[in-house]
């Protein structure tokens, strides 16, 4: 099938056109190389697929509105994949209208081009930022999300609320991704395991948030992108609420639309993190130990029980593994150590 896949120089954008394309998919990319981040990593990553007999790159701002249109009308895509959004909770404090240009109007005009097109199914991108003030762990889909504490995350929450919109007036088939702190080769530099890699190498501390008492639920890519093609060839369908006085945030009675977490289902302590990190690069981390950052959380812990039963969903790249092959690249990519 033909799959319209945004953010394709990005991380996860890149892994999983890759991977559709390795099975026998056409892939229309949509990125526009956004300098919030080190655009050479995002050329080098696009490298990977450019040449591919069955990838199309389409050099657009999602926010283009004619531009998307008329992308969707030339290229009438069976399928897809929104990955492609101004990420970072930190960064939102400093920038909050790219937030709103890509992750609001730009999201708006990926629903008007599925619209248009009769797409079978919208698989676009969520955060685990939206549980924002939630605390009873381990996170579930089945629980509101009414208190984001970041517009990032606000952002996000806000796709979710679209989407159910138009799967509901205009019968599209679409499913949100509470993705839960990717990590792996080809990473974002402004993600910890890339900045922390980075600082040891090159002799400086590395900044630890909240003295280290923190805990993610740190997700391999390889992981992430098998849950992604997994749920992609997965059309939702409309589902009666399990009954209670509100409907449940995770499916929808009127209209074919899923919301699920993918994670690793295993939380790990910061500190672990980090000690797996100079272990595998044979040298011991310098740590400036600071409070909380705006908008941050504490603890991150998915359930993807959901996402298990509906999809067969079975992530099994431990830290251990997934710390050494990153370490691996990111020497690899940048010389050695």
């Amino acid at each position: 099938m033909k799959v319209l896949v945004t953010g394709t120089a990005g991380f996860i954008g890149n892994f999983v056109a890759m991977r559709l394309l390795e099975r026998g998919d056409s892939v229309v990319g949509i990125d526009n190389l956004s300098d919030y981040y080190d655009v050479a990593l995002k050329k080098a990553r696009e490298a990977r697929i450019a040449g591919h007999p069955n990838f199309t790159l389409a050099r657009i701002d999602l926010e283009d509105r004619a531009a998307m249109a008329d992308l969707f009308a030339a290229e009438r895509p069976d399928r897809v994949v929104n990955l492609a959004a101004q990420a970072g909770v930190r960064y939102s404090l400093e920038n909050p209208h790219a937030y709103v240009d890509s992750n609001i109007v730009g999201f708006c005009n990926i629903l008007e081009g599925c619209r248009a097109a009769e797409v079978e199914h919208l698989v676009y991108a969520s955060s685990s930022s939206v549980y924002g003030t939630n605390t009873r762990m381990p996170f579930t889909v089945h629980d509101r999300v009414d208190h984001p504490i970041s517009l990032y995350a606000a952002s996000k929450k806000a796709n979710e609320l679209m989407a159910h919109t138009y799967s509901h007036l205009f019968n599209i088939p679409s499913t949100g991704l509470r993705f839960f702190t990717v990590y792996g080769p080809w990473g974002r530099p402004d993600m910890a395991l890339f900045l922390f890699t980075r600082a040891i190498i090159e002799g400086r501390p590395i900044d630890v948030f909240n003295h280290g008492q923190m805990q993610r639920d740190f997700t391999y890519v390889d992981d992430i992108v098998d849950g992604v093609i997994r749920v992609l060839d997965t059309i939702p369908s409309a589902a009666p609420d399990a009954g209670g006085d509100e409907p449940d945030p995770a499916r929808s009675a009127t209209a074919p639309f899923r919301v699920f977490n993918i994670g690793n289902n295993r939380p790990v302590p910061l500190m672990r993190y980090i000690e797996v990190l100079e272990e595998n690069l044979g040298r011991k981390a310098r740590k400036n130990m600071l409070p909380m950052q705006p908008g941050d959380v504490a603890a991150t812990w998915a359930s993807v029980d959901d996402l298990v039963a509906d999809v067969g969903y079975r992530p099994d790249t431990p830290i251990e593994v997934g710390v050494a092959r990153f370490v691996e690249w990111y020497k690899d990519y940048y010389g050695g150590a």
